[in-house]
């Protein structure tokens, strides 16, 4: 296979707009989760049949957890199990927006995070590493429930500023905010360190190569190896702070958000750093392929995910 031929996954877009947000909050509230489900099911079915990317790369997810983790499934995957994939990310879609605004049940979030609240109450602030799996937006729980827990969340949108503007309307005092980025550089790594210092935490995605600018390296991935950024480890090696994994994956009828220490602190050997950024990577799949055994239906990654290369690599 060629590689480079592959979209990079930024190339295949986002269809969920502000706009379509609104209504989807506008029909739930005034209508409830079944008819929120009878306007989206429908909508999922049209695009699981038209996005023949993202499906391919559902059903290849699915099947290579399998040969993985024999038992994960009780038979092969193929297209219905892919279907059940796609309605499980529409399930959380309205999760995440009940999340955003201040309005999922705290009841029916179960969460682990003795490290985090030591660091908070300490007035201390630290890396998270997570991953395209799950509710993540359910941090704002934390951030509701906990004094002092700010968040700077790093993405590779453009539409930060916009859902920065929506989470003010729909939760003026949410401690959650969104940054866009494309590539940390000296400028922004110096923001982010003023803000770990002040006592915030930073959470960035481990599993999606860059736009640009990023390196990443191959290290296996249920049974495979794969393209995986080193960016949350250079940039945990500048911060010298704290550094903890974060899944939220569904478990019964809610959801269990789990905060894990990955590391006191990164420090990259000026003679072995290469090899300690992919020693550390290697770790995080391994870290990520543990959560998608737990929750298999919640890993979010609709496109040739083993295939990955950013916009700035040159053709071979």
């Amino acid at each position: 296979m060629n590689v480079q031929a592959q979209p990079h996954w930024a190339d295949i877009g986002e269809s969920t707009s502000v706009a379509g947000v609104r209504f989807l909050c506008a029909v739930y509230r005034w209508l409830g989760r079944w008819p929120f489900r009878l306007c989206l099911y429908p909508v999922v079915l049209v695009h699981w049949l038209g996005n023949a990317t993202a499906r391919r790369a559902s059903i290849e997810y699915l099947q290579r957890l399998h040969r993985h983790a024999p038992g994960t499934f009780a038979h092969t995957p193929g297209a219905l199990t892919s279907l059940r994939h796609f309605g499980n990310f529409a399930e959380t879609l309205l999760d995440k927006i009940l999340a955003m605004g201040g309005r999922y049940p705290p009841e029916r979030v179960t969460t682990y995070r003795d490290g985090v609240m030591r660091r908070v109450q300490q007035g201390q602030g630290g890396l998270i590493i997570t991953a395209h799996i799950g509710c993540l937006e359910l941090c704002q729980v934390l951030a509701d429930s906990v004094p002092g827990f700010r968040l700077t969340a790093l993405v590779h949108t453009a539409h930060a500023e916009r859902f920065n503007r929506m989470l003010d309307r729909l939760d003026p005092a949410n401690g959650v905010r969104l940054m866009q980025v494309t590539e940390i550089g000296p400028a922004t790594a110096s923001v982010l360190a003023e803000r770990v210092a002040a006592g915030e935490f930073v959470a960035i995605a481990g599993d999606r190569v860059p736009l640009q600018g990023g390196r990443s390296v191959r290290v296996p991935f249920l049974g495979h190896d794969a393209p995986f950024p080193i960016g949350a480890y250079a940039l945990a090696s500048v911060l010298a702070c704290p550094v903890f994994t974060m899944a939220c994956t569904h478990e019964g009828q809610g959801y269990t958000v789990r905060f894990e220490e990955f590391a006191e602190s990164l420090k990259l050997p000026r003679g072995s750093r290469d090899a300690a950024l992919a020693q550390h990577a290697a770790r995080f799949a391994h870290w990520l392929e543990a959560q998608v055994v737990r929750a298999p239906l919640d890993w979010f990654n609709f496109f040739p995910f083993w295939d990955q290369v950013p916009h700035d690599t040159p053709p071979e």
